[in-house]
């Protein structure tokens, strides 16, 4: 594609990032490049991005042979900048990602490759991990500080809600690290790019509804024993954690994603991906908890 720069395509359109869309253009080719080849094998896959921008990363993709490439960009200076890159399989939808559904918007088998927004970025990861079986893989960009707590370990200190529903559902690694001076203009953080690849085995919905419950109320008191962490679901935590198999005196940081989904089965009464008797008929620990 003979493509005019991307700081052109900025200036023709009055394209200056703004804050509070969270925008942070990558504007090197061999970069984007880089986060394309990332991804994998793109001949015949059909790629959701969000937040084009300019286009940088659009560009790449295309370069990779998809098969078709879907862009969701809610700023309409981008929109129009879109415009200029003409390409059958490309098609630009306006529109706020939060309210789509984008796994309903390509065929498979399709992948989310994405510069994500900084201020949407862990909402839109969280909808895309709790339909892991849609996605063929996600090679996402995200603050280095958010990267690391996606695939931090047990017993470590970014060890937290992300990381369990993550690592429940995917097989998830830091790819590539970028310098805060990469991006245009330079956010205050350095950055980094996760690629995921759901499990064979999913977690049915009724137990990831669960875990995040669980987790919620575990990590939400986290210096706390878990016999008084998960007081906030109701019932008995003692009598919930020897169900589980789980010393009451163990704190949320020490168990793992296995253990996670042990003590959500149980508590969630899930038992081959549908929730039991029992939990239908205790409603009331079944009902919505204060936020954390």
């Amino acid at each position: 594609m003979n493509l005019p720069p991307l700081r052109e395509v900025i200036a023709r359109h009055g394209l200056d990032a703004r804050k509070r869309l969270g925008q942070h253009f990558l504007l090197d080719p061999s970069i984007t490049e880089r986060i394309a080849r990332i991804a994998g094998k793109l001949d015949g896959r059909h790629v959701v991005e969000i937040g084009p921008g300019p286009g940088g990363l659009t560009r790449a993709l295309l370069e990779q042979g998809v098969a078709s490439l879907t862009a969701i960009e809610l700023d309409r200076r981008a929109v129009a900048a879109l415009g200029e890159l003409i390409d059958p399989r490309l098609r630009v939808i306006e529109a706020d990602a939060l309210a789509l559904d984008c796994a309903t918007l390509v065929p498979a088998p399709r992948l989310v490759v994405a510069n994500l927004p900084y201020n949407v970025a862990t909402p839109l990861l969280v909808g895309w991990l709790r339909q892991g079986a849609a996605w063929e893989s996600l090679t996402l960009m995200f603050q280095k500080e958010v990267a690391e707590r996606i695939v931090a370990a047990p017993g470590t200190a970014p060890y937290g809600r992300l990381a369990v529903l993550a690592q429940a559902t995917t097989r998830a690694h830091i790819a590539m690290a970028l310098p805060a001076a990469a991006f245009t203009p330079p956010p205050k953080v350095a950055s980094a790019v996760v690629r995921f690849d759901p499990l064979p085995r999913q977690p049915p919905a009724p137990l990831l509804d669960a875990l995040e419950r669980v987790t919620a109320a575990a990590f939400g008191q986290r210096r706390k024993m878990l016999r008084g962490a998960l007081k906030t679901l109701g019932g008995d935590p003692l009598a919930l954690l020897h169900a589980a198999g789980i010393a009451a005196e163990r704190r949320a940081e020490t168990l793992d994603v296995g253990e996670f989904l042990r003590l959500a089965g149980v508590w969630g009464g899930v038992v081959n991906g549908a929730p039991t008797a029992a939990a239908c008929r205790d409603s009331s620990t079944l009902s919505d908890p204060a936020p954390p």
